[in-house]
């Protein structure tokens, strides 16, 4: 089922307050990428004018924070105190369910894994994101590399597989192109997009500029 009002999380790489600004009102949710941005993430938070994820992407997924996984987790916790309405943690992370109780209550919990290899069997995601749920996710996302066509209408099936929960899911790279596209449009909770051309956080990212102008072209399209 096709939503009328696929959400967009615009993921922000560096600071530039006047882009920021500028496809603010293209946007449901802004991501704070911790390990992308660096020491001057807190000065973003003042030019955000929609709800935002803080995330702080370990090595092992892709992520660029090269501090102790203590100091890791702890701007994660700076950020909540800061008003993030989302923080992102890795499903691998070390003691995450405990992580997790000293969020509830302050901030949306979303359980993420990413492959940046393949994509695996929908068998092994279905049972990744039931364990993103059993470890009290708030939101599930599970995001693949993918490797042929088939890969997108995969990740594309395990959201409908979940209907009563909160899913993120889609193929990064080329191939994954379209499952980026599709994503909120098939029910997923939201997609990601960069800010601009050039600023991308992961292979295939589109700018939100551009799946704006697709997904007003798909919105006139079905009201015929």
């Amino acid at each position: 089922m096709v939503r009328d009002n696929p959400r967009i999380c615009a993921s922000i790489v560096s600071g530039d307050s006047e882009t920021i600004k500028s496809i603010s009102p293209l946007v449901e949710m802004f991501e704070l990428r911790i390990d992308l941005i660096g020491d001057n993430w807190r000065q973003i938070i003042a030019h955000l004018e929609k709800p935002w994820i803080a995330c702080n992407r370990r090595v092992e997924e892709d992520g660029r924070w090269h501090g102790s996984e203590p100091d890791r987790i702890g701007e994660l916790f700076s950020a909540v105190e800061l008003g993030a309405a989302v923080v992102d943690i890795e499903l691998a992370t070390s003691d995450v369910e405990a992580i997790i109780s000293q969020i509830k209550g302050k901030a949306e919990c979303l359980l993420s894994y990413h492959n940046l290899r393949e994509t695996p069997s929908l068998e092994k995601m279905r049972e990744i994101v039931n364990n993103q749920i059993a470890a009290g996710a708030d939101i599930c996302k599970v995001v693949t590399t993918a490797q042929n066509f088939t890969d997108n209408i995969s990740v594309l099936k395990l959201i409908s597989d979940f209907p009563e929960n909160k899913i993120i899911s889609f193929a990064m790279g080329s191939l994954g192109y379209v499952s980026r596209i599709l994503s909120p449009l098939a029910g997923g909770y939201l997609t990601y997009a960069s800010i601009e051309e050039g600023r991308e956080s992961a292979p295939g990212q589109i700018t939100v500029r551009d799946l704006t102008q697709i997904y007003e072209k798909v919105m006139v399209r079905n009201a015929h």
